[in-house]
């Protein structure tokens, strides 16, 4: 439904050419494949569960170089793209936004959805960032490089709320790139962890007050110490959480969240 069945069958059967995978960026083996269609799977599966709970999150996916003919930037498949042209294959009245906050444009999504009525994407990043070609998304905010906080979450608020109005979607898929932080090998942004929780907290508050189901995917983080990229990745699971949380529930606060580091039984 996304993808050139040429390609696909290539990635699945290991036969990608070598030119392609410079473009994807490391060799595509059945390990990558299998990895790559288990991350579009949970996607779907999670895209699924917010229509009947209100959110979900995929601890993978938001693979969103990948484009209608190829992979590319470290994406195999397109997930995202994926999980809602076979929601809307089920469903063809539903309406669907996607809005992406990893730092580099969402230019496969926005040429698989190019001319697509029903899908309205969202591609907050930037500019000065890789790639150099943008093709449009529906709507296209780009922030010059070493934007910080305050520049950053205005945007974040004008891009939900454009979003929102413009398309009236059933359902939002939410691409949470880390990659915005200022410590991000490929990021050229100034986030700070507390503006980054503070998006969390805009996007994950806005769907629930409004109702509207949401799926969040994880995106693009890169730097050293994985540890540290994972913990940025937890916030917006901890951000759905405290938003659907009931009175009698324990609700979470992402400021006092700690750094301290992972441990085998978390």
């Amino acid at each position: 439904r996304a993808h050139n069945p040429d390609y696909v069958h290539a990635v699945l059967t290991s036969s990608v050419e070598k030119k392609l995978e410079r473009k994807i960026g490391f060799e595509v083996t059945p390990a990558i494949a299998a990895r790559s269609r288990a991350s579009c799977g949970g996607t779907l599966h999670a895209a699924r569960r917010a229509l009947d709970a209100g959110s979900s999150a995929n601890l993978a996916g938001g693979s969103h170089h990948a484009g209608p003919q190829t992979g590319a930037g470290f994406c195999v498949f397109n997930d995202v793209a994926i999980a809602a042209l076979t929601l809307l294959s089920e469903k063809p009245n539903l309406k669907i936004a996607v809005l992406d906050f990893d730092v580099h444009h969402g230019d496969g999504t926005a040429l698989i959805f190019a001319d697509h009525s029903s899908v309205f994407t969202t591609s907050l990043h930037c500019q000065d960032n890789w790639p150099r070609t943008k093709p449009p998304s529906d709507l296209d905010l780009g922030l010059p490089k070493g934007a910080g906080d305050d520049a950053y979450i205005a945007a974040a608020e004008n891009a939900l709320k454009q979003t929102l109005n413009q398309a009236r979607p059933d359902l939002l898929f939410y691409i949470a790139g880390v990659d915005p932080h200022r410590d991000d090998r490929l990021g050229l942004l100034n986030i700070s962890d507390q503006g980054l929780k503070r998006r969390e907290q805009l996007v994950a508050e806005t769907c629930h007050e409004k109702g509207l189901p949401i799926i969040a995917t994880l995106g693009g983080g890169y730097q050293k110490d994985p540890t540290k990229v994972a913990r940025r990745h937890t916030w917006i699971t901890h951000a759905l959480a405290a938003a659907t949380a009931t009175s009698s529930s324990p609700s979470f606060n992402l400021s006092q969240l700690s750094e301290a580091p992972y441990h085998n039984d978390r």
